[in-house]
């Protein structure tokens, strides 16, 4: 047996479990993309928005005269008053009218379901790791590593499916939206895919069995005859 097993499996886990925070602190956060209007004048004040899988926050910030390249409304970190809603999909009493328009809501319905099924796999990966600890229960770590996988995927899908959203409300003529960003939120999740896919797989390899080094020793581990 491996006497170094041990120490390899609680490393992942510790890396899994910050690829875990990382998906948390993604999924609760509301900075996935910052948005920003194109400024007609300056000396005034101009709305700005940065949204998240379940709300939305619209900052009202006074503007002065900008750079030559700079066109839209901001930066998001400009001191300015801020509200924050839940998407009306989410929450009928809210309003929202950035997802008005159908396809935005499914894109928006549809990351964070699948954020959801995210976290509820990495969820049930780390329990049955937390199981495997005890005696004779080196079998769960497979499927915790699976899980981790699995988890890894939702969240890099939803991900993507946000930046499909972002991209046709910037296309659209609907909207007012001209420029564009990704925060600190959408890092984390693209760095939670990362650690969970990579590390899900470096647990299972941990978890198969070792193979033979030298051709002998699978004729010496066998059972004599009688």
């Amino acid at each position: 047996m491996d006497e170094s097993k041990p120490q390899k499996v609680r490393l992942t886990f510790a890396v899994l479990l910050l690829g875990v925070s990382l998906l948390f602190a993604a999924v609760v956060t509301d900075h996935w993309a910052v948005l920003s209007p194109k400024v007609e004048e300056y000396n005034a004040t101009c709305e700005a928005a940065h949204f998240g899988l379940w709300r939305l926050c619209i900052k009202r910030i006074f503007m002065q005269e900008q750079g030559p390249k700079e066109k839209g409304c901001g930066p998001i970190s400009l001191p300015g008053e801020h509200h924050c809603s839940y998407f009306k999909h989410f929450t009928p009493g809210e309003s929202s009218e950035i997802f008005e328009v159908t396809t935005q809501k499914e894109y928006s319905i549809s990351a964070a379901a699948i954020a959801i099924f995210s976290i509820g796999f990495a969820i049930i990966g780390t329990i049955c790791v937390l199981l495997s600890f005890g005696k004779k229960r080196d079998y769960l770590l497979k499927p915790a590593s699976m899980f981790y996988t699995f988890a890894g995927l939702c969240i890099i899908i939803s991900v993507e499916v946000m930046r499909q959203s972002v991209k046709r409300m910037i296309d659209s003529k609907e909207t007012v939206w001209i420029e564009y960003s990704y925060s600190w939120s959408f890092a984390c999740a693209c760095s939670s895919f990362v650690l969970l896919f990579l590390f899900g797989i470096a647990l299972l390899l941990i978890a198969l069995p070792r193979f033979p080094q030298n051709p002998w020793e699978t004729c010496m581990d066998a059972e004599p005859e009688h």
